[in-house]
């Protein structure tokens, strides 16, 4: 369930329409994301637009239902790594989202092996909090009430 918040705590529910806007351009910035660590990593091997989207939505259904379960079985090393164990668990999560994407022929993404993985976890990481510090999603979706 999606609250926006209005300044001062939490606000109203989200329309559908408004969480499907809010969706969407979550799925463009990770996809522009994993495009940037598909060019600066030379591990990482993206082939065309639609594999770029495609890797994206994988990417992000994987961080919407797995990496809570993730984040809770892992909660003891996260908080003696004082979070830091969060870029093990996007290394994972790429990881599993590569080899996904193996198993469809549409889709041309691979990764070489652990670091390159690492490395392009923290770029997406990185890229998609700036984008989202710009572009705030939930912020932009207030405009699409249906």
């Amino acid at each position: 369930m999606v609250f926006f918040s209005t300044g001062g705590g939490w606000g109203r529910k989200a329309t559908p329409a408004e969480r499907l806007v809010a969706f969407i351009l979550r799925w463009l910035i990770t996809a522009a994301g994993v495009w940037v660590a598909a060019r600066m990593v030379g591990g990482i091997h993206l082939e065309g637009a639609r594999s770029t989207l495609l890797v994206a939505l994988i990417l992000g259904l994987l961080n919407a239902y797995l990496k809570p379960l993730m984040v809770i079985g892992t909660l003891p090393a996260l908080l003696l790594s004082a979070g830091l164990f969060l870029i093990i668990i996007n290394t994972a999560l790429l990881g599993l989202t590569a080899w996904i994407s193996g198993k469809f022929d549409a889709i041309h993404f691979a990764i070489d092996g652990f670091w390159s993985a690492f490395w392009g976890a923290v770029i997406i990481s990185l890229v998609s909090f700036f984008i989202g510090l710009v572009f705030n999603p939930e912020r932009i979706a207030r405009n699409f009430r249906a």
